[in-house]
């Protein structure tokens, strides 16, 4: 048993290592500016953030009263590699001097601590020192998965953080369970999961603003990178540049409701329909025919442009072999020359990308002049 703990654990510490990735302010800033009504009067979770080192923190605390936040809870899990960046762990009364032991903060209001007329992170970080009260040490280790950390999540409200990617379905699936609304970041490819995308197509998880571009994040000095173009250096801090990562939400926006222009008009020439499954393959979202009203398959990049009232999800056609539920009823597996088994989308006898199988609400009608 004990040999079986010890396994796990080091499983465990891998995984975090590899997912020590460091959100950047600049993108919470972007993201966060369009949800300030939702947070007000709001108890806010950062499960998976190392206070002093967290950005997610960081901005929710300096903007703890202009989001007029009813409390800001923060956990750690281990101790970070870049411990010291923002704030002085080891004057902050309350924790271990040594800053290994995992802890807690709990924020229920800030003042202007040193009188400088402006409430700030310099007012959070006198309010930690001087107040032993504000955190304390955590049983455990910290996980979000721990008893502890289950017990503030049920007393949040919403729930953001940047969690381990390694650990994304399940972290996804224990904010569902306990019905919390949230704003985290995850891969893009995090849409094929089982559980998420049902989720997403049943309309109860969609994808955030800011999701173009890449993203560069804060990493430890010594994670390996082994393409340079991933890789700068700022003040010497190393940063890993990692695209596809998208904001996964249950919080209302606007874009979501914003309608996608079609220009396309559909001809069987130009779409050509899948071997294995009755539907029409478009390989760009932007080519979406406007007239067509059957199924059809598009890119997960799509889910970024949609739109529940133009649009109706029906499944996923996944490109993985062997994957036994494609989300799709009657979609037979394709077999090729070599006889490989594939469950994903094939035109030709050519193995494609995951698609989205959606169906156009409201085409229009096409007139001959």
């Amino acid at each position: 048993m004990a040999a079986k703990e010890k396994g796990r654990n080091l499983h465990k510490a891998k995984s975090s290592k590899k997912d020590e990735f460091y959100t950047q302010l600049v993108d919470i800033e972007k993201e966060l500016k369009h949800y300030k009504k939702q947070f007000r009067g709001k108890v806010v979770y950062c499960n998976c953030d190392d206070p002093f080192e967290s950005n997610f923190f960081k901005y929710f605390a300096a903007n703890f009263n202009a989001l007029k936040l009813k409390k800001l809870i923060t956990t750690s899990f281990v101790p970070s590699p870049i411990v010291g960046g923002q704030l002085p762990l080891i004057e902050v009364e309350g924790l271990k001097p040594d800053g290994k032991g995992p802890f807690k903060i709990e924020i229920n209001e800030v003042k202007d601590l040193d009188s400088d007329g402006a409430i700030g992170l310099s007012d959070v970080e006198l309010l930690l020192k001087l107040d032993a009260n504000v955190t304390t040490p955590l049983d455990g280790d910290g996980d979000f998965r721990g008893d502890q950390c289950v017990e503030l999540l049920k007393e949040s409200d919403i729930v953001v953080t940047n969690p381990p990617f390694s650990l994304f379905r399940e972290y996804v699936e224990q904010l569902s369970t306990h019905e919390k609304q949230f704003l985290i970041l995850g891969n893009q490819n995090a849409v094929k999961y089982n559980f998420v995308f049902k989720l997403i197509k049943e309309n109860k998880v969609w994808l955030g603003y800011d999701n173009g571009g890449t993203k560069w994040f804060q990493v430890p000095d010594d994670y390996d990178i082994k393409t340079e173009s991933r890789k700068k250096i700022v003040d010497g801090v190393q940063y890993f540049s990692m695209g596809s990562i998208v904001w996964f939400t249950n919080l209302e926006t606007t874009k979501r409701h914003e309608t996608l222009t079609l220009y396309r008009k559909y001809t069987p020439e130009e779409y050509a329909t899948y071997d294995n499954y009755d539907a029409i393959n478009v390989g760009r979202y932007i080519d979406i025919p406007h007239d067509f009203d059957g199924p059809m398959g598009v890119p997960i990049t799509f889910l970024g442009k949609f739109n529940p009232d133009q649009f109706e999800i029906l499944g996923i056609f996944d490109d993985k072999r062997e994957k036994s539920d494609a989300f799709i009823q009657g979609a037979p597996t394709y077999v090729d020359e070599q006889h490989k088994k594939y469950v994903g989308p094939v035109i030709n006898g050519k193995a494609l990308y995951t698609r989205v199988l959606i169906r156009n609400r409201t085409p229009t009608k096409h007139h001959e002049n």
